[in-house]
């Protein structure tokens, strides 16, 4: 499975694609897409559409992963980023590629183990759990993470599907008229 992870931002958008093979994640690429301020709204957001439908076009992801957004001290800020949230979810959206989303609080604990991990401890994770050489920019981490927290919440799952359909194979015996028991 290939996973897309967006960290959305109006000046700088993460992104961060990751390989599932296995139990194993494999680094794929990761970078941002860097708008100028400088432009009207509609075009700092058609650029954050298109470059991320062109790295989709690319990269070919099963899925994407996005933070849930947050009530920011400056309703503001929190609108502007939900315009740059819903630039990137049309885009994936455009592409046919399902979307899943995880607050801040899931993706830290996913990553860190600690809900109120910091940037720099989620940047350090992230390196090391992807085994790169470099630690990625804050940005780039972020949508690592949300990929890798992706990958932790799709195998648990899995894990507990076949746990449970395990457990339902050992207790349900079928009789010949092709009626279960328990």
């Amino acid at each position: 499975m290939r996973i897309l992870g967006i960290d959305p931002g109006l000046r700088h958008t993460g992104f961060g694609v990751i390989d599932i093979v296995g139990s194993k994640s494999l680094y794929v690429i990761s970078g941002t897409v860097d708008v100028p301020n400088n432009l009207t709204m509609i075009k700092r957001l058609k650029i954050i559409m298109d470059s991320l439908k062109e790295i989709a076009l690319e990269t070919k992801p099963n899925v994407a992963a996005m933070e849930i957004i947050f009530l920011n001290n400056n309703p503001a800020t929190t609108l502007l980023l939900g315009q740059a949230r819903g630039a990137a979810m049309c885009a994936i959206a455009n592409m046919s590629i399902p979307l899943y989303e995880y607050t801040a609080l899931q993706i830290k604990k996913s990553i860190v183990g600690n809900g109120r991990a910091s940037k720099y401890q989620i940047q350090i994770m992230v390196k090391n759990l992807l085994s790169l050489n470099n630690i990625p920019s804050e940005d780039s981490a972020d949508a690592l993470a949300c990929s890798l927290c992706h990958a932790n919440t799709f195998s648990i799952k899995n894990k507990l599907s076949i746990n449970q359909n395990m457990i339902i194979d050992n207790y349900i015996k079928k009789i010949k008229n092709g009626r279960y028991i328990i």
